[in-house]
Parts: structure tokens; C-alpha cells; sequence
């Protein structure tokens, strides 16, 4: 019966966050500024179809149960301001996006990857800061402290 050699270490894979992180170019803004402009303008979108909508169900409620129109009314306010939350800090990214330094590094997402563990290795050091800096779509460094 064959088993495992005396004294081999055995280890584990886990996973671990991977932070993605851009160096800024004039395409990247271009690229991300464009993408949250249409976000925001579906934000509005949808805003708008909800103030339509929400008008003629609302007219048509009010003629039956006043009560039930006015909890309507409140719930699609809700939902209004919501969006137009979004909306707001969507614009408000575009401005911190347009304003950054051509050359600097910025966090876009996050990835798994795995990572071998074993006994007497640090865990919060296996787990803790590995980068992938990427430029125009190409990785350029890969960090992994």
C-alpha cells in the first residue's frame, strides 16, 4: 500500500482576493468616463419611465382607494430618489475619474486566485495584497507580496 513519504509536507489551495489595479491613460479615463455616463443616463432613463408610469397608475388608484394611492406614491418616491442616488454619485465618479494623474494607479476590481498553503506558513501573509497592475488591457507587473 503506497502512502504518502515520511516528513512531505501537505498543503492546501485556497483562494484569495486579488486586487486589480489600472494605470491611468487618457484611454482608460476615456473608456471609464464613457461607462458611467451610461449609466447615469440609464439612471435617468428609468427615472423618467418611472414618473410616467407611475403618474397613470396613480391617477387610476386615487379614483378607487386614496389610502393605498398615497402608500403608491410614497414607495415610488423611494424608489425615485434611489436612482436618482446613483445618478448623482455616478456623476460624481466621472468628476474624481477626469481629475485623476495620468501615470497613477487605480483600484478597478478585484480577482481570486489560489494559492498553496502549508503547515508553518503565515496565513495572513499568503493571503494579504497580491496586485495585478494592468496598462490599456496588458498586464504590466504582477505583485505579490
Amino acid at each position: 500500500m503506497a502512502g504518502p513519504e515520511q516528513g512531505a509536507k501537505t498543503g492546501l489551495m485556497i483562494k484569495r482576493p486579488v486586487q486589480v489595479m489600472v494605470v491611468v491613460t487618457e484611454e482608460f479615463k476615456k473608456e471609464l468616463v464613457q461607462e458611467l455616463n451610461e449609466a447615469a443616463e440609464a439612471a435617468q432613463r428609468r427615472i423618467e419611465q418611472m414618473e410616467f408610469q407611475g403618474r397613470r397608475y396613480l391617477a387610476d388608484v386615487q379614483r378607487t382607494n386614496l389610502t393605498q394611492a398615497m402608500a403608491l406614491r410614497q414607495q415610488l418616491e423611494a424608489e425615485k430618489k434611489k436612482y436618482e442616488d446613483a445618478k448623482k454619485e455616478l456623476l460624481q465618479r466621472i468628476e474624481e475619474i477626469e481629475g485623476l494623474e495620468l501615470g497613477s494607479e487605480y483600484p478597478r476590481g478585484t480577482l481570486e486566485s489560489e494559492v498553496r498553503i502549508e503547515a508553518g506558513d503565515n496565513l495572513f501573509e499568503k493571503l494579504s495584497s497580491a496586485q495585478v497592475v494592468i496598462k490599456d488591457g496588458v498586464i504590466q507587473e504582477i505583485r505579490d507580496s
